[in-house]
């Protein structure tokens, strides 16, 4: 007869869980800004690893579109990504404060891919698919940017890593201790998925907020974002943008965004007087 979860069963598995995050690191950021981005995260790798790789990844990827000849080739388009993005990357300190000292990049790439992202560090790329493709006024450009620079000050990238491990460490552990069979393996690591699909999406709605309060604070009307991702909602009936892979919902996503925008529109009114 197939074992199955008996009753009370889940309780040292949840033990077992508790006890392989033991000892791994927390961190927070400086401040949670008006939008309350204060949560703690776990993470089992160091941020100096992760800047060094996405240094290592960023110079590739320069180095690719320099040589097929897509890198910064508007000067209008890449005059105007960065005079936005230096904007908002001022405002970084809001956040945390060693963020003012990053090593900021710039760059934009000409192709059709609608996206743009910003590495560990502050390693930012905007392709021109996503502003040509949008027709992006400069404060949904922002609203862009600031979500992807608020990717980076709150080190999703880092936490996606580390919960990838934990995920690893976690369902090797309790497989082995409870001696689990095919099925009941596979239960486990469907919770797992599950859990890694939850935070990444809470990690997009983080990035939002954020993001619309640094647009804000930069002088960039907070509603604007609500626009940009009305314009995603009517993209995405057609095809799905690389942007929105791994994004919530449209609609809880305006719904969020217009109560962000009220919560920060004070510091926009502060920032254009």
């Amino acid at each position: 007869m197939a074992r199955g979860f008996r009753k009370g069963s889940l309780i040292p598995i949840v033990v077992a869980l508790v006890a392989a995050f033991a000892g791994f690191k927390y961190t927070t950021t400086t401040s949670g800004g008006e939008v309350g981005a204060d949560r703690k995260q776990v993470m089992t790798v160091s941020a100096e690893e992760m800047v060094e790789s996405a240094n290592q990844s960023y110079a590739q990827i320069i180095a690719q579109a320099k040589n097929e000849g897509k890198l910064n080739t508007d000067a209008a388009t890449t005059a105007r990504v960065k005079k936005i993005a230096s904007a908002l990357i001022k405002q970084t300190g809001n956040f945390r404060e060693d963020a003012l000292g990053w090593d900021w990049q710039v760059n934009v790439i000409t192709d059709s891919t609608v996206n743009a992202w910003c590495m560990a560090g502050g390693k930012i790329v905007v392709y021109t698919g996503i502003i040509d493709t949008l027709k992006l006024t400069d404060a949904q450009l922002a609203a862009v940017i600031g979500h992807e620079i608020s990717h980076a000050l709150r080190e999703h990238s880092r936490e996606q890593v580390s919960r990838s491990k934990i995920k690893s460490i976690g369902t090797a552990a309790i497989s082995e201790a409870f001696g689990l069979n095919s099925t009941e393996r596979g239960i486990v690591n469907f919770a797992a998925e599950a859990l890694s699909l939850k935070y990444s999406r809470n990690q997009e709605t983080e990035a939002d907020n954020m993001g619309t309060e640094l647009m804000a604070r930069a002088g960039y009307d907070p509603n604007e974002a609500v626009k940009v991702w009305e314009k995603m909602s009517s993209l995405s009936k057609t095809s799905t943008p690389e942007f929105m892979s791994t994004h919530p919902s449209h609609e809880s996503r305006i719904e969020n965004l217009h109560g962000i925008a009220e919560t920060v529109y004070p510091l926009y009114q502060k920032a254009i007087k």
